[in-house]
């Protein structure tokens, strides 16, 4: 409520509404105070921040820059240090012949020669951890029928939630789920996961689904419970394409647990590595409709990313609840959007497209209001013909903006983009947006006088 000079925010847009997280995306860029945060919230990052510290293999990094600099950088960094670990390995095969050709060591050389060979043997023994999630599982076939709705009613008291909605879900369905807070998101859910009757109307599920959810809920184990042994409960092995199998313990491994920590006690697990660790108990049983309720929320980037590329090869159908925009735009091509008393709205394409699309007609109700408020106001300036001019103008500059920053956000979401690329898109839309705040500030300000 009043200004502060430093403000600490640990994920500022977990649990918010879409609404919520742009507006306070708004209020820290503009914002005076110093801000320091943890967050996983990739177009959050993008606007917000300038510094980004990365801690990794118990060293941190400082990279001056937004997101996008940092996956430039970061990537920079690899490539650097996977040349070092090549030459230490070239000079160590080198070493290793002197090492078995000569007798035991006697002499100071000799001795400092076999001291820097332990050195570059550690060099050459490094190992890049390119976080990556890639899995080929087998899943069950999808019938004919997936999941329908028919005239579906669903009302607490006074307040609708589904009134008379019809609705057939098909294969490889990519549905977005949004909607302000309260609106009956988690009700639907529940409707079509069967953990609800309907009130009127009838919901049909085919013979062959298989439903995989993932919930908000934290992981409930023993703490006595190992990592491996909650895994090995779901199954020892999973079935993958062209009849090979996966192991618990690979697994876990290409869900980025490496071995060392399969045996660790769950009570050890950070938020994140606990969720993700939910996440593939839903994944390992092999569902083919998933229905994930803000998969992300206390996710790392690299996690998010692993999750990102095996949903765009799951072939089931998909329905997703988040409020990160970078991961619905990414994931969904179709949105319900969810508006209070039982409306919900199909749109077609990603998040972006439908938050540009609400801007144009709030932008459109201001000017249809505004000249009401101004006949009671015979005092009011009047804008000149100069201004007249520059309004038109004004609206022309702003559509061709948002055209621009709706092409280069697409651009941005775009798979095999190079870090080059990704870079200059970054600070190209930085740019563009900084024009749209100023062009519709002027715009805003002409109104008044229209």
């Amino acid at each position: 409520m009043s200004e502060a000079d430093f403000m600490v925010l640990d994920e500022p847009t977990n649990h918010l509404d879409l609404d919520m997280i742009e507006w306070l995306e708004s209020y820290l860029s503009n914002s005076k105070a110093t801000v320091f945060m943890v967050t996983h919230d990739r177009y959050f990052l993008e606007a917000v921040c300038d510094v980004i510290l990365e801690l990794e293999d118990k060293t941190l990094y400082k990279y001056n820059g937004n997101f996008s600099y940092y996956l430039y950088k970061k990537a920079e960094r690899q490539e650097q240090l996977a040349s070092s670990i090549e030459k230490a390995k070239n000079t160590y095969r080198t070493e290793l012949e002197w090492i078995r050709r000569q007798p035991k060591a006697r002499g100071t050389k000799q001795k400092a020669r076999i001291d820097a060979f332990l050195d570059v043997k550690n060099a050459a023994s490094r190992k890049i951890a390119y976080e990556e999630l890639q899995l080929g599982i087998k899943m069950e076939r999808l019938g004919t029928k997936i999941v329908e709705f028919h005239h579906v009613k669903k009302a607490y008291g006074d307040k609708k939630i589904l009134d008379s909605f019809s609705y057939n879900f098909q294969r490889r369905e990519r549905l977005g789920i949004v909607g302000n807070n309260g609106t009956g998101k988690t009700t639907f859910i529940k409707l079509l996961l069967g953990e609800l009757p309907p009130e009127g109307g009838k919901i049909v599920v085919g013979d062959t689904i298989a439903f995989g959810h993932y919930t908000q809920d934290m992981l409930q184990f023993n703490d006595d419970a190992k990592v491996i042994d909650v895994v090995r409960e779901v199954a020892e092995f999973i079935p993958l394409e062209k009849g090979r199998q996966l192991s618990a313990a690979q697994l876990l491994e290409r869900f980025l647990f490496p071995r060392d920590m399969h045996y660790q006690f769950i009570s050890k697990l950070s938020g994140g590595e606990k969720r993700r660790l939910k996440l593939l108990r839903v994944l390992m049983a092999n569902p083919n409709f998933l229905v994930l309720d803000e998969p992300t929320n206390d996710l790392d980037i690299f996690s998010m990313a692993a999750l990102e590329n095996y949903l765009s090869l799951f072939e089931g159908s998909l329905v997703v609840i988040s409020h990160d925009r970078y991961f619905m735009d990414k994931i969904t091509d179709h949105l319900f959007v969810f508006e209070g008393e039982g409306k919900i709205v199909d749109i077609t394409g990603n998040y972006s497209n439908y938050r540009l699309e609400q801007r144009k007609v709030k932008s459109s109700s201001a000017v249809i209001d505004k000249p009401k408020e101004e006949k009671q106001s015979p005092e009011k300036k009047r804008m000149s013909y100069k201004e007249q001019i520059e309004f038109k103008a004004l609206e022309a500059d702003i559509t061709a903006l948002e055209a621009e920053k709706e092409r280069l956000s697409t651009k941005l979401s775009e798979e095999g983009i190079s870090n080059e690329e990704l870079v200059r898109l970054g600070e190209t839309i930085g740019k563009v947006i900084q024009q749209l705040d100023e062009k519709t500030n002027r715009w805003l300000e002409l109104a008044e006088l229209a």
